[in-house]
């Protein structure tokens, strides 16, 4: 056992996501090429605001020791933009990924021009209008949450689906991250008692997109919240999505099934082919 925990040991490494901003950037682009590598162990940890000299010194000196601890070269995906913020991190001997550095001199070369090393542009609030759209779009997703509200003349989406299908955090994801205005509603027993669209959804055919899940997964997800309830049982899951699945299929409705997708796949999904057509804030 001990010997176990010796090799695991000495196959971990310690990953920073270094940033003088938030770190949304680097530990999204570290994230998705650690996926990449699932044989590995990653200990991963996201370091924001590293805005200054003092800063990035004891940034260093924290992945160092890290390094040392675990007995393996530290590795840094590191988003900062002054050039000697990212000299004094490597300091720490770590392996420097830099966010930045494939892109820029191509793109200097291309557009003519120099890049403006300018911290917090990514993230920051810089376009009053498309942040006031991001939250008028979270409030919309929060009010029609669930069929609270049902006046969906301004939605852009609705999600349909049984409960606990993955409506309520696709729409905040649409909301925050490309300012859309996402309704959802939790197909009812009455609802799936016909194959048809209940009679509150059909205005609004164009702006419908359904999702499903296998009742299993749906199973352990309602056990967590009601353990044991006939809202949990198996059987009740299985009823439900298969009367939604039919339903969505008479109506030709689009559907996805969210019980291997990630939130920003649905998401993408979503956008795609209803024809949103949405920038990432």
């Amino acid at each position: 056992m001990i010997e176990e925990e010796k090799t695991a040991m000495s196959n971990l490494r310690a990953v920073f996501y270094v940033s003088d901003g938030t770190g949304i950037t680097a530990e999204t682009i570290g994230h998705s090429l650690l996926t990449q590598f699932s044989g590995c162990l990653f200990q991963t940890d996201r370091l924001s605001f590293i805005d200054d000299e003092e800063k990035a010194r004891e940034t260093a000196e924290r992945i160092r020791r890290a390094g040392e601890r675990l007995g393996t070269r530290p590795i840094v995906v590191n988003s900062c933009v002054d050039p000697q913020l990212t000299a004094i991190l490597a300091e720490s001997g770590a392996l420097m990924l830099d966010v930045f550095e494939p892109f820029i001199e191509p793109l200097e070369r291309e557009l003519g021009s120099p890049r403006q090393s300018r911290v917090g542009q990514a993230h920051g609030l810089v376009d009053f209008e498309t942040y006031h759209r991001r939250i008028n779009a979270m409030n919309f997703a929060l009010t029609h949450d669930d069929g609270i509200a049902i006046n969906y003349d301004e939605a852009d989406v609705i999600l349909v689906a049984v409960s606990r299908a993955g409506k309520t955090p696709t729409c905040v994801y649409l909301a925050l991250h490309y300012g859309v205005r996402a309704a959802n509603y939790p197909l009812t027993d009455q609802d799936l008692d016909t194959d048809r669209l209940p009679a509150r959804l059909r205005p609004y055919r164009r702006k419908l997109f359904g999702l499903t899940i296998d009742p299993q997964r749906l199973q352990q997800i309602r056990q967590e919240r009601r353990p044991n309830s006939r809202y949990a049982q198996l059987e009740t899951c299985k009823r439900e999505v298969a009367a939604a699945e039919v339903m969505f299929q008479m109506e030709r409705i689009p559907t996805l099934s969210t019980t291997n997708k990630s939130i920003e796949e649905i998401s993408s999904k979503v956008l795609t082919t209803l024809g949103l057509q949405r920038e990432m804030y």
